[in-house]
């Protein structure tokens, strides 16, 4: 269920910082061979499927940290922390390569489907996962299913959660309603438009996508990402995205990267920044306070 919302600004108000026209955060979701498989135990007696999803943390992760490095741009980086659990060193050259993690459940299970006393310990298992395999508390969480209850935005809230990045119907940030004086949980949504999984996905059993009928054609793709950030860099928007380093951080699939990062650069009015950072912004400049590191 999407909460309903009020927003910090208006369209033609809506202001970066540094006179910056618009403002991308990168986001990646590092879910290794987590989801649906995980879950209901299959994962046990499906190797194939395993080795599909650590192909994201093993091999394609290093690719796509060397080619934001070569841009200079940093990135938020969603992450179920069996994956930290598995992969804590692969995990960690993430911070040192200076981009932010992010909670994203800890065997990426589907908050909707969740009773609240079961989506606080999720939470709470993740959050010592971070602590004691990263030193790090992250302030972000994208819900792994794309949808949470009714109790989901103010359970983060009391969290200390300050952003979420879960909803898709939004082209800037804007609020969860909060008790009056407390801090809202700031939303900055994502699209599917810019989810590799409806281009670039091929996955089978579970079939994805269903009937196994396409994968696009890598100069199209290239095409409609550089063409869906232009559109929000010209009416001066937030911009983020859903990628998934085990399905775009492949070897040939890296040149769409490469091109969209090359267009995104050959603007020098782009806030380019993690989703903290945004969420940050967007508070002070509605008046709240932007809030301490997480503890």
């Amino acid at each position: 269920m999407q909460s309903s919302t009020t927003h910090p600004h208006s369209r033609d108000g809506l202001s970066w910082p540094n006179g910056y026209r618009s403002a991308v955060g990168l986001a990646f979701d590092l879910d290794g061979p987590t989801g649906d498989a995980m879950l209901d135990g299959a994962l046990r007696h499906n190797p194939r499927y395993f080795t599909e999803g650590a192909y994201g943390p093993f091999r394609a992760l290093p690719r796509l940290l060397d080619l934001l490095a070569r841009h200079e741009m940093p990135a938020t980086f969603f992450i179920p922390t069996w994956v930290v659990e598995q992969w804590t060193e692969s995990c960690a050259a993430i911070l040192r390569a200076g981009h932010e993690v992010a909670y994203h459940g800890h065997h990426h299970e589907f908050f909707r489907d969740l009773t609240p006393e079961r989506q606080l310990e999720v939470m709470q298992r993740s959050r010592e996962v971070f602590r004691s395999r990263l030193g790090v508390v992250p302030s972000g969480f994208r819900t792994p299913s794309g949808d949470w209850t009714a109790q989901t935005p103010s359970l983060l809230r009391e969290f200390g959660i300050r952003y979420s990045s879960s909803m898709r119907g939004e082209d800037r940030p804007y609020f969860h309603p909060a008790p009056e004086g407390a801090v809202p949980l700031v939303e900055l949504a994502g699209r599917w438009d810019m989810d590799d999984y409806t281009s670039l996905a091929y996955f089978e059993d579970p079939a994805f996508p269903t009937g196994h009928d396409r994968i696009s054609d890598y100069r199209a793709v290239l095409a409609n990402w550089c063409a869906e950030f232009e559109g929000y860099h010209a009416e001066g928007l937030f911009w983020t995205t859903i990628l998934h380093p085990k399905v775009s951080a492949k070897p040939a699939r890296l040149a769409i990267l490469d091109g969209l990062f090359s267009t995104i650069r050959k603007h020098d009015d782009v806030w380019l920044t993690t989703l903290d950072q945004i969420a940050r912004w967007s508070l002070q400049q509605a008046g709240y306070p932007a809030g301490q590191e997480p503890s």
